[in-house]
């Protein structure tokens, strides 16, 4: 399945059971976001199981390659080389079979307006050569402020694209599996792995009980019997994990877990996997050099 059908599907829960768009109450927006949680995660699972640039790669060389030009975008003074290194990106999520239309919703767009209301005062508090004044409050705008918002808002977004191509075409464990191979400690390998199993199971406890609280409710809630419910609800959630939690080590200490994670798939490298690691090393010192 491609990308685009991937993105541009809408699951038969949502449409038939759910509206998302006019949630009546509630019940009806957890739901709603529990099952837009769990299809992002399974959008993300079937682009990295696609036919692309990036998902041939071996999971070492995607965390080195990617993490250098991160490095290389944070370090640069230049915002030309900061555009270049974007447009790279750009280029390997087209070669990847990675829609723009996912790396806007998911990155670009939320990147730009979280960072746009950081970088938002520098124009007015960094001193510099006036260029503007704002109409009526007579607030000097600088060109040296405009230049840090923009370094600001380059930076992000051409480091928030990076790190979300190597999401999107590498199964979470084999990325847990790349940073155990270079010596990241096996407890925060562990502790991330599992949070990321312990969010689904999370989000399917949860799912299953408001929806058989949901079967068995007649007409409208008011207003304080829904807080009570929603009060209720998260209390009996957690009471819930935690004895998951429990459950779930136990079961690993009976089947030999003793600190160390092992992954079934092993990573083997290929003439590609040294031309990429090649190119994105390059890309990445050209772009250090060129910044400074």
């Amino acid at each position: 399945m491609s990308g685009e059908a991937v993105e541009n599907s809408k699951s038969p829960i949502i449409d038939r059971r759910y509206n998302c768009r006019n949630p009546v109450n509630f019940l009806e927006r957890s739901l709603s976001s529990f099952v837009n949680a769990m299809e992002r995660a399974l959008y993300a699972e079937e682009l990295a199981q696609a036919n692309g640039l990036l998902q041939c790669l071996d999971p070492r060389i995607k965390v080195v390659g990617i993490l250098a030009l991160v490095i290389a975008v944070a370090m640069a003074h230049k915002l030309w080389v900061i555009g270049a290194v974007f447009a790279c990106a750009v280029l390997l999520a087209v070669s990847s079979r990675i829609p723009l239309a996912s790396l806007a919703r998911r990155a670009w767009l939320p990147v730009l307006l979280f960072t746009g209301i950081i970088a938002l005062p520098a124009p007015l508090v960094v001193p510099g050569r006036e260029v503007w004044r704002l109409p009526w409050l007579a607030w000097p705008i600088t060109a040296q402020g405009l230049t840090s918002a923009g370094y600001l808002v380059t930076r992000v977004e051409a480091a928030a694209t990076l790190s979300l191509l190597l999401i999107l075409s590498t199964p979470w464990s084999h990325v847990l599996k790349a940073l155990r191979v270079f010596r990241m400690p096996v407890v925060l390998v562990v502790i991330l792995g599992m949070a990321y199993r312990y969010i689904f199971l999370l989000l399917a406890s949860a799912h299953a009980m408001l929806e058989s609280r949901r079967s068995r409710l007649v007409g409208k809630l008011e207003g304080p019997e829904r807080r009570r419910l929603a009060a209720a609800s998260v209390g009996v959630l957690i009471s819930r994990t935690l004895q998951l939690s429990g459950d779930v080590y136990d079961a690993m200490l009976a089947r030999g877990f003793r600190g160390e994670v092992h992954v079934l798939d092993d990573f083997r490298t290929t003439p590609l996997d040294w031309i990429m690691l090649a190119v994105l090393a390059a890309l990445a010192a050209a772009a250090f050099y060129g910044g400074r």
